[in-house]
């Protein structure tokens, strides 16, 4: 059967990305009832989707992306307003299951469709809540060195012999997961020391080593700095944004002082690092870890 299906997506190139946008839309449509659902500690299966009048909302106005745009981004049932962000989540997972399709071999492609998933999730739930569930963190740690030991092709490992690739490549996951949260606890527990206040939560370490598992360890060390580097153009876009523009809204993430009240970006406020960290790993996996593994090898040598 897999043969089959193979014949056909060799037949027709452009199949199996077009399947992979329109999966993506609907996946994306089931993750912003995650967001919304998981840190509430509400069932993401029951009740269906439902306005917030209480109106069961129609399967024909719930339909991913499009719904938003033949509704006005109103509520057909009692007219209110409900937020961009609903597609929006729905184009950008469509977008991230579009380019694993077209980067990777379809069992590599999935695991990434898993992987861009959770980074998701992640991302707007810790922008929203300043919290990563377990689910994503030792969950996603799990299934990451889970589906390692299925896909070797994950961590490059595609030989014919798909034992010892399976073998290497749980092996790569399990150091990816370890290394990956081992790194960024030391930088939080140095930053603590040397700040005298907690610099980073424990959340951010375990969703570092969720990552490591499916990028392995040089995608763990490129997600930290890369993280970095990515709230710092962040936060500065943003003041640049708010003093252009006038507006007191910023763009940049939800700042909180260390006992939880509304803040302005700065020295000694709590932000989410969660959505940098995703950010940066997105952009590993997808696109930058051949150079930056080779550059790591390279490196390497001079010591």
């Amino acid at each position: 059967m897999l043969s089959a299906y193979a014949e056909v997506f060799a037949e027709f190139p452009w199949l199996f990305p077009t399947l992979s946008a329109v999966l993506g839309a609907i996946v994306g449509s089931f993750l912003n009832v995650v967001i919304y659902r998981l840190p509430a500690g509400k069932s993401v299966v029951r009740p269906g989707s439902h306005c917030a009048c209480g109106q069961p909302i129609a399967w024909y106005d719930n339909i991913p992306v499009l719904s938003w745009f033949i509704l006005r981004g109103r509520a057909r049932c009692c007219g209110r307003a409900y937020s961009f962000r609903y597609p929006a989540i729905e184009l950008l997972v469509a977008a991230l299951f579009l380019a694993c399709s077209l980067h990777f071999p379809p069992a590599k492609a999935v695991v990434g469709w898993i992987f861009m998933s959770g980074l998701v999730c992640a991302t707007f739930i810790d922008l929203d809540h300043m919290i990563i569930p377990d689910i994503f963190t030792i969950g996603g740690g799990v299934v990451g060195v889970l589906l390692s030991f299925v896909v070797p092709s994950l961590h490059g490992f595609a030989t014919d012999f798909y034992l010892a690739d399976s073998l290497r490549s749980g092996v790569t996951a399990l150091q990816g997961l370890l290394i990956g949260s081992g790194l960024v606890l030391w930088i939080a527990l140095l930053a603590e020391a040397v700040l005298k206040k907690e610099a980073m939560g424990f959340g951010d370490v375990k969703f570092l080593g969720a990552i490591g598992a499916f990028c392995g360890w040089q995608g763990a060390v490129f997600s930290i700095f890369g993280g970095a580097i990515v709230g710092t153009v962040w936060f500065t876009l943003a003041v640049i944004w708010k003093k252009l523009s006038g507006s007191t809204r910023s763009v940049a993430p939800r700042a909180e002082t260390p006992d939880g009240k509304p803040a302005e970006i700065g020295i000694g406020v709590h932000v989410p690092f969660g959505p940098m960290l995703a950010i940066a790993a997105g952009i590993y996996f997808l696109v930058t870890h051949h150079w930056f593994d080779r550059y790591l090898a390279q490196f390497s040598i001079l010591f």
